[in-house]
């Protein structure tokens, strides 16, 4: 029972991680299994939309990540001295 627990732990720290990522990929397949199930897709150009969209979200959330981490933190610089 508590293998489970720790599981289940890492896969919600897994999703809450990165929000942006999450609410992106949920809302592809939402509106991927909306426009599939209703018809006005066909199931092959769904599972197109799905796999692309995916991988843009995914690539958006990397491209996200990488402009938060190169960005100096504000104070890190004042702190320092010439010498380091």
């Amino acid at each position: 029972m508590n293998m489970l627990r720790e599981v289940a732990g890492e896969l919600l720290k897994m999703f809450v991680g990165d929000a942006w990522l999450t609410v992106g990929i949920l809302s592809v397949v939402s509106l991927t299994g909306l426009l599939t199930g209703s018809g006005a897709v066909p199931p092959l150009l769904g599972g197109i939309l799905l796999f692309l969209g995916c991988i843009i979200v995914l690539v958006a959330s990397v491209v996200l990540s990488g402009r938060r981490l190169r960005r100096p933190r504000r104070g890190l610089a004042k702190n320092r001295s010439p010498g380091h």
